[in-house]
Formats: C-alpha cells, structure tokens, sequence
C-alpha cells in the first residue's frame, strides 16, 4: 500500500522542476528574482500580458506558460500548505480544504486574456484554513 506521503514527491516531481526552471530563466533572461510569494504573481501575469500582446504563437509560449503555472502553484502549495496532484499527466494544487486548483491551466487562460495566477493564488490561499 502506498501512502500519501510517498506518492506526493512524485505528483511534485516535474512540477517543482518547471518551477525552478522558470525561476532560473526569469534570473537569467529577464533579470527577474522569483522568491515564492503571492507578490511574484503580479510579475508573472505581467510577464504573460507581455508575450500575449506580442502576438506570440501558442505553441512557441507553451512550454513557457508552463512553467509560469508551475511556479504559481508551487507559491500556491507554500502560502496554502497545499499539495500537487497528479493524474493522466494533468497536475493540480490540492489546498487543506480539499478543493483543486489548476495554475497551469490558468497560466494558458492569463495567455488568452482571461486569466490571473495573481487572483488564482490569493482565492487558493483564502480558502486554506488558517492555522
């Protein structure tokens, strides 16, 4: 049998990568410091605001949007204590309360206009139980 606590690492495992990936790129590239709090996000959705207003197509943004998602659910799981689960190769945020988020999903809606992992974040983190 297989516990929660040993599948978690392996729901987290590409998750964290694209997240640091995305840290590491934004260091380098656009000389941006990603530190894992909710007031990152603003930057990231600029960031997304930016490569959409350029006219980029999808398919050269995907990988990228991506990894933004990521990295917005990471600070997620850090600021909720929620946790990544996956499935079928799709990966979510599971806050405490039991509810899933999906940031990568909404890194692809911030791309189409109708999207912030800003908002995404603070409704995650203001539905996780205080403690």
């Amino acid at each position: 049998m297989t516990t929660q606590q040993e599948t978690r690492p392996s729901a987290a495992a590409k998750p964290l990568r694209w997240a640091a990936d995305t840290v590491a790129t934004m260091r380098e590239g656009a000389r941006l410091r990603l530190d894992y709090s909710a007031q990152s996000l603003w930057s990231i959705d600029r960031m997304i605001e930016g490569i959409r207003r350029e006219g980029a197509p999808y398919a050269a943004v995907e990988e990228v949007l991506r990894g933004f998602g990521a990295y917005a659910g990471e600070v997620m799981a850090r600021q909720a204590g929620a946790e990544w689960w996956a499935t079928g190769g799709d990966h979510w945020i599971r806050t405490p309360d039991g509810r899933l988020w999906d940031p990568i999903d909404e890194a692809r809606r911030c791309y189409g206009g109708h999207g912030s992992l800003r908002l995404l974040c603070r409704d995650a983190v203001g539905t996780a139980p205080r403690q």
